[in-house]
């Protein structure tokens, strides 16, 4: 979309935000509200209904119906797929509204959310709604005097939690998998992010979806979420978050009915650059990209920089001068390259782990600073920091901000035990010419993807998800249609 800064924000200006929960096909209000504040200038943009467990309790009692007695599980797969298209055509309609909507109320630049988060929701429902009619179930061969079949049903009723730095993305990868299995969901999504959701999920309604197969409910984890996590009538809980949070969830299935829970979860990814990197100057321009990109607020984000000792200063210089270059500014400016981080709690929050680090020893080399504070919005310089103690807190915790650890290492096997030295398993990357080493590293990493000699590309073909604890199980993919259905064995003698 070709916008300026003031295209967008006249646009702003005009939108009107849906701020009720979707229950079973209408809108309905909470007991109380909450205030949905953008990052990018502190401004309230909505005040938003808040859920209660009685909120909860009456959206899985609608997705409970529609799974139970409504069609939407009835229908023929193709028939939920060219539903799950018309949801596609429709937010393609809707495209500029969805991505202004998400920058301002998570502080992403306003062309990364057209270009890229809403190519990605697009892509994802009509991935799904061109796979659902495409799948088959099995007949293993048996015995001549009997009959096997093995069929895969949908799991039930969907719970799905997910967070605020790619609300639309991470909400897709649950919703449209789950819908084309066949399954009901209730969504919650984080009370800092809730707009966007609750525009998806008009439009899904708008699109065909019938009463209760999507409900939206808003509200914080220690309630709303709690209540989700606990409630006996949700089959299956997709949660992307954070590792602690992840830990209630599995809580919550044990104290209720041992509901699946699938975890998507945080992150502490290396960047391995070896000296033999087919170009080095476009290694440290994307290990640049990488850490700064949605302000660093990516459970991807390759916030460790492991670069070989004999080229450390020179890609350490590079990488430097690509964040003293990049334009931090106002989301709805197109030429913004960075936004704000979500909020002033979250800002302080990378602060205090840039201020602990240099504490701990660690240089300083740019950034590490709140700018644009003028506009009242949560803005934080790029930052770099190098002679990062591999045991340190900046090595082994999650920052989800524009933070960048360098750790220089001396052999490969050292880079590889660097790199598997922290309690996440989510992504890597790796830089060679060498085929044998790009084969040898990538299967001792212990991560669920790693990425050679690029960062963060893939497409809906392959899964995501990571090892240790960044989680179980897999979004993106015909892989992620186990999460939502269930195996079933008939033998039938003849």
């Amino acid at each position: 979309m070709d916008a300026t800064a003031d295209d967008w924000k006249r646009r702003a200006a005009a939108l009107r935000h849906p701020v009720r929960h979707l229950i079973d096909g209408d809108w309905h209000d909470g007991g109380d509200t909450f205030a949905v504040v953008s990052p990018r200038d502190g401004t309230v943009l909505a005040r938003v209904a808040d859920a209660g467990a009685e909120e909860v309790d009456l959206a899985v009692a609608a997705a409970r119906r529609a799974f139970d007695s409504g069609p939407w599980p009835r229908l023929a797969p193709a028939e939920r797929g060219r539903t799950l298209l018309r949801v596609a055509d429709l937010i393609e309609e809707r495209r500029a509204d969805l991505a202004l909507t998400v920058s301002l109320e998570m502080g992403k630049p306003v062309k990364d959310a057209h270009d890229i988060e809403l190519r990605a929701l697009i892509g994802t429902f009509r991935w799904y709604g061109e796979l659902a009619g495409k799948l088959t179930d099995e007949s293993p061969h048996t015995a001549p005097d009997a009959l096997a079949l093995v069929t895969r049903e949908p799991a039930g009723v969907v719970g799905a939690v997910v967070p605020w730095n790619f609300p639309l993305t991470l909400a897709g990868w649950k919703v449209a998998p789950a819908l084309a299995a066949g399954c009901t969901v209730v969504l919650k999504p984080s009370e800092h992010a809730p707009l966007s959701a609750l525009l998806l999920a008009r439009i899904a309604t708008e699109a065909g979806l019938p009463p209760g197969v999507l409900n939206v409910v808003n509200g914080d984890g220690p309630v709303a979420g709690r209540a989700l996590g606990l409630h006996p009538g949700v089959d299956v809980l997709a949660f992307t978050g954070s590792t602690a949070v992840g830990r209630h969830y599995l809580r919550y299935a044990a104290d209720s009915n041992l509901k699946r829970v699938w975890l998507e979860l945080g992150g502490k990814s290396p960047n391995i650059i070896l000296p033999d990197a087919p170009d080095l100057e476009r290694a440290a321009a994307t290990a640049a990209w990488g850490i700064f990109f949605n302000q660093g607020e990516m459970c991807t984000a390759p916030s460790r920089l492991l670069v070989h000792s004999s080229i450390a200063e020179r890609v350490t210089e590079a990488v430097v001068g690509h964040a003293r270059t990049l334009r931090v500014g106002d989301p709805l400016d197109p030429a913004t390259e960075m936004g704000a981080l979500v909020g002033e709690d979250h800002l302080d929050r990378v602060l205090g782990h840039v201020r602990t680090a240099v504490d701990d020893g660690a240089r300083l080399l740019t950034g590490g600073e709140r700018t644009l504070a003028d506009t009242g919005g949560a803005y934080l310089r790029p930052t770099v920091l190098d002679r990062v103690a591999p045991d340190s807190r900046l090595a082994r915790e999650e920052v989800f901000g524009p933070v960048l650890a360098v750790l220089p290492f001396d052999d490969l096997d050292e880079a590889v035990t660097l790199a598997n030295a922290t309690d996440y398993g989510l992504a890597a990357g790796l830089w060679t010419a060498d085929l044998s080493t790009a084969h040898r590293v990538s299967r001792a990493l212990r991560a669920g993807t790693v990425w050679v000699n690029c960062y963060e590309e893939g497409d809906l073909t392959v899964p995501f998800g990571g090892m240790k604890q960044s989680g179980n199980g897999r979004d993106k993919s015909a892989h992620a249609l186990e999460k939502y259905t269930e195996l079933k064995t008939t033998w039938i003698q003849l």
